[in-house]
């Protein structure tokens, strides 16, 4: 089984030491191989030793834990994963981190499922990266697209290739993506692997230029790559769409949504490069094109992605409401939410920050609740979405599948809490129904409206709470008028009387004679018994 190589960066030595104690990560795909108690010391660690993963803290002495990523991503030297673990629950810093493509954020106290997930998430996630870094090393033995992607594509290739796409010597050049998204989550890899999908789109293309234009086509692991000629389009922006449009309506399905995604045009496939840049960038404007799934980066390159967090009362209110089963006002919330992802241009790794918190903190509520998470069927799809490719559209439908099932569950447990918390109520009224309770008092003691508490009661038992306290109270005093010579205003007190005359008359309205009456019987009976004898 191959290992990852992850470093351990983190002030406090109890930390680092818990956390190899804590984890299993041999079963999670990891091994550590060192350690470090600052930022710079780190920074060092990860230049010598080039992990796959580094997991650090924020605030460290010397290089804190975002410059020591800043550093890292910046200079370029390697590029591990970056799993932030901070005692801070700030979002703030995640907003900051996003921007360095922090792959997570782990709160402390860590959450030992939570936190093995999340790697073994990331093993299987490396593991992907090596395959298709694999997929890729064997494909530079004889394909032109990389080379041209990477800028080392000699001249006598150039040439080759631009004579096998009948390029023009005027031709403006593109790089365009093709993306499929939204497959069920049930839809096995083969099935949906990018070499099938890579024939729909070249059979696509046929079909758009009449077989008139050769295209070469490149797998991007989860999406296809194409050099489009200009001469196929005009020269407006309309024309580019109108190209989309047309490859959109020839791939799509009742189970998918298609992609298209024009990088900046070029004017020689020397440059071909500079294309397929900005046609990566324009894949980071998909949740802002949503409704019509068509990128254009000339147009979309106008407006700047925002990296913010999620803005704190909308939080809130969306947590709220589903504690509270507000169905209506959630799904407003949530379509809100969502807008708000368009219109404020969220990045999609901020959409990823952003979602994940609204997942965790229903999740929190659940394990405060003493909620199973497993038992959501919909947590699953939520917390793997962003390795799939889901339009905003579906990501909506897949959060408000899960916010409305969490809601559904957490009336549950409440529910069981209710018949747990029910039952206490009633052994606190059986163990302490001589003092002067009350149904106001017991609410009072255990946070309820007496309303609620009296309702509750009665769907409980069968009985009204008034009706039960007097008939515990009335049985004891029988008791104490069979077992004891004590008077009746001593048994009235005995039993939470305090007035006698009350007493008789609620004595009397039960067993249908008094208190008097009651022990005159018993004396009767028994002294006929002992006549019979």
């Amino acid at each position: 089984m191959h290992l990852n190589r992850a470093i351990l960066v983190d002030d406090e030595v109890f930390t680092r030491k818990g956390l190899l104690k804590l984890i299993d990560w041999e079963a999670c795909g990891f091994q550590i191989v060192d350690e470090a108690d600052n930022g710079e010391d780190a920074l060092e660690l990860i230049e010598r030793l080039q992990p796959d993963v580094v997991i650090t803290d924020i605030r460290m002495p010397v290089l804190d834990g975002l410059e020591l990523i800043r550093r890292v991503v910046t200079q370029d030297i390697v590029k591990p994963y970056f799993i932030i673990v901070s005692g801070y629950d700030d979002f703030n810093y995640a907003q900051q981190a996003v921007r360095y493509g922090v792959h997570d954020f782990i709160l402390k106290p860590i959450d030992e499922l939570e936190f093995s997930n999340a790697l073994v998430r990331l093993s299987g996630r490396l593991e992907s990266d090596r395959e298709a870094r694999l997929r890729e090393e064997r494909l530079l033995s004889g394909a032109l697209m990389e080379s041209l992607i990477i800028g080392e594509a000699d001249e006598a290739l150039l040439q080759e290739w631009e004579r096998r796409l009948e390029l023009l010597p005027e031709d403006r050049l593109f790089y365009v993506f093709v993306e499929r998204n939204d497959l069920p989550l049930s839809k096995d890899e083969g099935e949906a692997g990018g070499g099938e999908f890579k024939d729909r789109v070249e059979e696509a293309l046929l079909a758009v230029t009449n077989g008139a234009q050769p295209f070469y086509l490149h797998e991007h692991r989860n999406r296809i790559g194409i050099i489009v000629p200009g001469s196929i389009l005009q020269s407006s922006q309309d024309c580019q769409r109108e190209f989309a449009r047309r490859i959109q309506q020839s791939l799509v399905t009742d189970n998918d949504r298609i992609f298209v995604y024009f990088g900046q045009p070029v004017q020689q496939l020397s440059l071909i490069q500079n294309a397929y840049e900005t046609a990566k960038e324009a894949l980071l404007y998909k949740y802002v094109y949503d409704e019509s799934g068509i990128v254009i980066h000339e147009e979309a390159a106008l407006h700047a992605l925002q990296y913010i967090g999620l803005e704190e009362s909308l939080y809130e209110l969306l947590l709220e409401q589903i504690e509270e089963l507000h169905f209506d006002k959630l799904e407003e919330t949530i379509t809100l939410l969502f807008q708000s992802f368009q219109a404020k241009l969220y990045a999609p790794e901020a959409v990823k920050m952003a979602i994940n918190q609204c997942v965790l903190g229903v999740v929190r509520v659940l394990s405060s609740m003493e909620g199973d998470q497993s038992r959501l069927s919909s947590l699953e799809p939520m917390t793997e979405w962003h390795d799939r490719n889901l339009s905003l559209r579906e990501l909506k439908r897949l959060f408000t599948d899960f916010a409305v099932e969490s809601a559904n569950y957490i009336s549950h447990l409440r529910k069981e809490q209710h018949k747990g918390g029910i039952q206490k109520i009633r052994a606190y009224i059986e163990a302490n129904f001589h003092e002067n309770i009350s149904l106001k008092s017991i609410a009072g003691k255990f946070y309820m409206n007496p309303v609620y508490l009296g309702q509750l009661f009665k769907k409980a038992y069968g009985v009204y709470f008034n009706d039960f306290l007097l008939q515990l109270r009335v049985n004891e005093a029988k008791r104490l008028l069979r077992q004891t010579d004590l008077r009746i205003y001593e048994v009235a007190e005995r039993v939470g009387f305090g007035n006698p005359d009350y007493f008789v008359t609620q004595f009397e309205k039960i067993e249908r004679m008094t208190p008097s009456e009651y022990r005159s019987r018993l004396m009767k009976e028994a002294a006929s018994e002992g006549t019979n004898r």
